[in-house]
């Protein structure tokens, strides 16, 4: 009866450390952790199917939400299911899931959970689609990498380049990178 970890984030900017940390103090017997956006299938998660390949009768798998475990309804009450057939509970840290203390009412929870988090999921995208919208429409400022250079130092760079010069003068010239003058000149 094991109690194993898994920790799981979805890009290289965020760090797993936090979910290792609290899962080791919540006495997990072994941790399985990834960088991997839920985006990809589960059957492409490989820590996630080394960590379900390792559960066996009576374990507890240890996440600290619920979410972890999938991006959506179907497939986190899909793994919870399955998880439940094979008599392994789940355990959120963050207190929302104990499988083993909701016994039958397990899978009612779970959905309700699970489908909460998917219809904020939408909204946060709905409602960033819209700011977007609106700041194309309005002139807003979209973000993304800022020119280094003025619309000045473009012409000049123009012009230098239809005169002949090579590209190692022009950025001497006018004080750029090759990486800038190319982008210009692209």
């Amino acid at each position: 009866m094991a109690r194993i970890g898994y920790a799981r984030v979805s890009t290289v900017r965020q760090d797993e450390a936090p979910q290792v940390a609290a899962l080791i103090e919540a006495g997990c017997d072994e941790i399985f952790q990834e960088r991997v956006s839920t985006r990809l299938p589960a059957i492409k998660r490989e820590q996630l199917q080394a960590v379900l390949s390792r559960l066996t009768k009576g374990d507890t798998l240890v996440v600290a939400k619920l979410d972890r475990l999938g991006r959506t309804q179907v497939e986190v009450i899909n793994c919870l299911h399955e998880l439940q057939e094979n008599a392994i509970h789940v355990e959120t840290l963050d207190g929302l899931i104990n499988t083993k203390a909701l016994g039958k009412f397990a899978p009612v929870v779970v959905g309700m959970l699970t489908g909460l988090a998917e219809v904020e999921r939408e909204l946060i995208q709905e409602r960033t689609l819209e700011s977007i919208a609106h700041r194309r429409a309005t002139g807003g400022d979209l973000g993304g990498r800022r020119k280094s250079y003025t619309p000045e130092q473009a012409e000049l760079v123009r012009s230098l380049r239809a005169g002949g010069d090579s590209f190692r003068v022009i950025t001497k010239k006018v004080n750029l990178s090759l990486g800038a003058v190319q982008r210009i000149l692209a």
